[in-house]
Parts: C-alpha cells; structure tokens; sequence
C-alpha cells in the first residue's frame, strides 16, 4: 500500500508549524527537524514515484479529494490533490533538491542564532510549493502560489537589520503581487465562462470557449508566469532577492519558486494551445528575456546576482520552449529539471566561496581559489560546464533540444527563435567563463585585503566548507552530468508526459549534428572571449567605466528606471490625484453640508429667545398673515 499524497505537503507543513510556533525551546534541534521532515517528504515521494512507474501510463493520475472547500452558491470547489506525471517532475525536484539545500543549510546556517527560524521558513516554502503542483484546480494552486510568495518575502527579507535585504524583500512581494492580479482575474474569467476552476472542467470547456476568452485566461496567466518566474517586464525583483541567505538563492531562486511560471503554463497547454495570440505572447517574453538576462550576466561582479540573471535567462529557454506548445512541453520540462541540478549547485558553490571569503560576494576579490577550495571548484566546474551545455553534461541536452525546437517553428519565425537560443547560449558561455575565472583562476586577489562584507580588518583565508555543505554540492554535482541524458536519451521524458501534456514531432530544418556543432561553435567563441578579457589580462580592482552597453547592464538595463517612469510615477499622479479628489471632492461635500446644516442650525437657534412676549408676537404675527392669506384667496 503507497502513501497518500497529501503526506508530502503535511510533512514539512507540521515542521514549519513546530519551529515557527514552539518558539526558542526547539532552538537546539530545530534544523534537524526541519531536514527531518523535507527528507520525509522526499521519501514519500520515491515511494509515490516507484508506484506511479509500476503502473500503465494511462492510469499513473492519482486523485484525492479531502474535503468540501469552497460550497459557496454556484462555486464548488473541494480541496483536492492531482498527482501525475508533471507533477511527479515537480515533487521530486522539489523534496530532492530541497532535501539537498536542507543538509548544506545546516553548515550555511551554523552560527546564525535565528537558524531555527530559518529552517521553518524552509519547511514553509516547501509545503507552499508542493501543494501548487499538486493541486487539482487553480484555485488549490492560487493557495500554494501565494504561500511561496509569503515564504519568499520571509526568505528574501531574513536579515532584515541588513536595510538592503528589508528593501529587496519588499520589493520582491510588490513585484509578484502585480503578477498574482495576473492569476486572481484568470480565475474570475474561468469561473465566469465555465462556471468552475478546476483543471478538468476548464481543459473540457476550453474547445467550446471564444478564443478571445482563452485569450484573456492566457494573458492574465502568462502575467502571472511573469512575475512568479522574473521574466520581462517583471523581472525587476530577481536581482535584488539575493540579498537572502545564499541556500534560499539555491532552493527558491533557481531551483523552485521561479519555475512556477513554467509549471503553470504548461499544466495550462490546453487553452494556449487554442489561443494562438497567447501562445505568441509567452514566445517573445521567453525570447526577449533569455537575452535580457544573459546581457545583465555579463557585466555583474556579484558573484551570486551574475547567477541571478543567469536564472532569468534560462527560465527564458524554459518559457519560450512552452510557448511553442505540445512539440516544446517536455523540452521545457527537461530544461527546467536538469537547471535545477547545475544552477542549485552553482549557488550552494557561491555560497562555499562566501563562507571560505569572508561573505565577500565581489569577484573582483577573489582569483586563484581553486586550491585553496578544490570540492568547491570541482563541483562549480561541473555545474559551470553542465549550463554552458558541454556534452555530455545535462544542459547539453536540454538547451539543445529548446535550440532545435525554436529552430523547427520554421520560417521567420524559426529563424528568430533559433537565433536568439544560439546566441544566448554563446552569451551563457561567455559570462559563465568570466565567473569561473574571475573566481577560480589567476592570481589571488584577496592577500591583506579587508573584508568590506563584515567590516573587520584582517585578510580572507579560505578554506573548504565543512562536509555537511560539500556532500550536497557533490551529489548536485552527479546530477549536472548524468540528469540531462537519463531523460534525453530514448525519449525517456516525452514518453513520460506525453498521457499529461501531449507530444509533437520536431520539425528538423537542419540535420541535429549541425545544429550541434553550430551551438558548440557559438559557446566556443563565448569562451575564448571570455578568456582574453578575464584569463589573459589582469583583472582590474576598480571597476572600468565600460561602453554604454556595459552601463545599461550593470544598472539591470534600466528595469527599476522604466519601472519606475511608467508605472510608478504615472501611479504616483494618479493616486495624488485621487487623493486630492478625495479631499476636495468626497470631504469637501461633507464637510460643506455639515457647515450649512450649522449654519442654518445658528440661525434658527436666534429665534429661540425664551421670552414669552416674543413667542405671543410671533403668534399674533403669523396669525394675521394667515388671514391675510385667506382673505386675499377669497378676493381673488
């Protein structure tokens, strides 16, 4: 008898409650029980996985539905769990990797007195996390979208005596909220057009449906996407987020949270796929962002915010790759899968640098690392040449394979596709060479230097981390060589999820050893370039002052500055407007009532003499009018 599903989400979900809620008397032993219960969750998800493989493809779909939710009118809604074969995907790189970050975070973490809080905060994000992919209906998944927003916001913002960590988680949660309107009017639209939220209803209703509707539902989800995965325009908040602990960089900001987006967009095939408009859309926000953060890669020496845009680029691949429909599914699946192994062991590698570096997080002070941490360069190396996409490494093929799909959508559109994923990928091998050489070779940079990150006045002397943060680096390792062809190879996992998402043949315009050697001749030139700028040349202690586009992106080409001038200054007119509207208007009218209602009131109040003989006079007064009246009728 397997598990039941819902254990994978009540497992770190009771952890989190027991070390946010126990308070300081679970101090001592609150990182192993947050461990504890993220290495649960992933065993019952090997347990869920070996049961799911040991049945026909097409009845792998477990359902479980817990309890009447939402009885409300017309909306029913039960609080149900869907695990399939995409969420399978998900499951496990979520409890595996975070499993992962959960043991490395235990060395990371060591000295902070606020670890056990931390590793709450973990345990929160991944039941958050789990229950999004594992919900049967959107707004099952809306509940889960909004908790790893929380759970970012606490992440991002840990250290919030640090200003810049307090600005950066702020900012984080107002950029997705932007997006979360995203997902709360696609929910409103499918309620109104099919009268529920859940996926089968909404995925059998879908044909029937306007395409302008489908259109709608698709925008308001690709916004979503958006902001949940920092793809353009709401890409803004990515680079700031790693202001956090470098594990939440490593479980949230590369390996999980940002391939929400993708995950929502594909479990949604079934209305782009009939939303032409949509579809087009998620390809050139994909596009224009694989470039977009590849060129802010270039030009960061943060070591861990090179990484960051690194992480937009690809979850670029991964969108673009969905827009392309039933033929793209499991290429973006696959890329999103093996990212998760080299990109979480590029940031657990940062975060080894760090720890051996004083917290100094500018390569420019580094150099020469590779003996002193030879685990550290090893396991970075591998994760370095897994997401340049060096066969046989993982990123191999699965960017590949997103290569020859965009290549495939044929014509001018093909050729832009194709050509903006084979120059990302030469941009990709450029700025990820910089990293390694400013980090790992030439001459050391750091001899008698004081540490700026904590203040104190003496030289960096680096070591290697502590096994309980290299053994996960290494086995993340393992994963950025051999992820990539276990599922590649064979069709492993387009047979996988073709019962779920569907599958189309590629359209090959070029032989695959062509396009092969074409991507491998691009990277080639990324590298040597990068090598006579970084590897042949001194590495300048100050900043050079660099060409236009240099400056556009090392101030993230100007993201906050058009964020800022199209939408945050017309927002401040307006609710100055508002406000003066308001003020003038609303409280103007009341309050002008009011003062003539007094000043009637003060008027009539002189009247009120308390003297009889005024009384009596007004009396006679207005009885003499009275008759006056009656006689003048009569006359008349």
């Amino acid at each position: 008898m397997t598990v039941p599903v819902w254990l994978l989400i009540a497992l770190p979900l009771a952890g989190a409650a027991v070390l946010l809620l126990a308070g300081r008397r679970t101090d001592r032993w609150g990182h192993l029980l947050g461990t504890f219960a993220a290495v649960a969750s992933f065993v019952c998800a090997a347990v869920l996985f070996v049961d799911m493989v040991g049945r026909d493809a097409e009845s792998r779909t477990t359902r479980e539905s817990l309890f009447s939710w939402v009885p409300v009118g017309e909306l029913r809604v039960d609080f149900g769990l869907q695990l399939d074969q995409l969420s399978m995907c998900f499951v496990l790189l979520i409890t595996g990797v975070g499993s992962l970050i959960h043991v490395y975070s235990i060395g990371y973490m060591a000295e902070d007195p606020g670890r056990r809080r931390f590793f709450g905060y973990l345990n929160l994000f991944l039941a958050a996390m789990l229950l999004l992919v594992l919900a049967d209906n959107y707004l099952g998944l809306y509940m889960g979208w909004e908790g790893v927003g929380l759970a970012s916001y606490l992440l991002i913002g840990f250290w919030s005596h640090k200003p810049s960590a307090a600005t950066a988680a702020k900012k984080a949660f107002v950029v997705n909220r932007v997006g979360d309107v995203g997902l709360a009017i696609a929910l409103m639209v499918m309620f109104a057009a099919v009268g529920s939220v859940s996926f089968g209803a909404v995925f059998d209703a879908a044909p029937v449906l306007t395409e302008g509707t489908l259109t709608a539902i698709g925008l308001m989800l690709l916004l979503a996407a958006c902001g949940k995965s920092a793809q353009v325009p709401l890409q803004s908040w990515l680079g700031d987020a790693m202001e956090g602990p470098t594990p939440v960089s490593a479980l949230i900001h590369a390996a999980t949270m940002v391939t929400a987006g993708v995950y929502l967009i594909v479990r949604s095939g079934p209305v782009f796929d009939l939303a032409p408009h949509a579809q087009t859309a998620v390809v050139v926000v994909g596009a224009v962002t694989l470039l977009f953060g590849a060129v802010i890669g270039c030009a960061k020496d943060d070591i861990k915010k090179a990484l960051a845009a690194s992480t937009m680029s690809q979850i670029g691949y991964m969108v673009l790759a969905a827009g392309l429909g039933p033929v793209g599914y499991a290429f973006a699946i696959m890329h999103l899968l093996t990212h998760g192994f080299f990109k979480a062991g590029l940031f657990l590698g940062a975060g080894s640098v760090m720890h051996a570096m004083d917290d100094e997080v500018d390569m420019r002070r580094y150099g020469g690392l590779r003996k002193a941490l030879p685990i550290t360069f090893v396991t970075f190396g591998l994760g370095y040449l897994a997401i340049i996409g060096i066969p046989p490494l993982a990123g191999f093929f699965s960017k590949d394979g997103i290569i020859e799909v965009a290549l495939g959508a044929g014509g001018v559109k093909g050729i832009i596709l194709g050509g903006a994923t084979i120059l990302g990928a030469g941009i990709t091998a450029f700025y990820m060479t910089r990293v390694m050489l400013m980090t790992f070779f030439g001459p050391k940079r750091w001899n008698d230097r004081a540490s700026e990150a904590t203040g104190e006045g003496h030289s960096a002397h680096p070591h290697e981390s502590p096994a309980v943060m290299t053994v996960p680096m290494i086995l993340l390792a393992v994963g950025s060589v051999t992820a990539g062809a276990a599922l590649a190879i064979g069709g492993t996992l387009e047979h996988w999820l073709a019962p779920v998402v569907g599958s189309a043949e590629i359209h090959h315009v070029l032989p695959v050893w062509v396009v092969t050697v074409i991507v491998l001749s691009v990277v080639a030139v990324g590298i040597v370039i990068a090598y006579r700028m970084y590897g042949s040349r001194p590495v300048p202690e100050a900043v050079p002052a660099g060409s236009a586009l240099t400056v556009a992106a090392r101030r993230d080409l100007y993201g906050d500055v058009f964020n800022e001038k199209v939408l945050m200054g017309p927002g401040a007119v307006i609710t100055a407007g508002l406000v003066e509207i308001d003020d003038e208007a609303v409280d103007g009218a009341g309050s002008g009532l009011g003062a003539a209602v007094g000043r009637v009131s003060d008027g009539l109040r002189r009247l009120q003499t308390g003297f009889a003989r005024s009384y009596a006079l007004s009396m006679l007064a207005g009885t003499v009018l009275v008759v006056a009246a009656i006689l003048a009728v009569n006359l008349w």
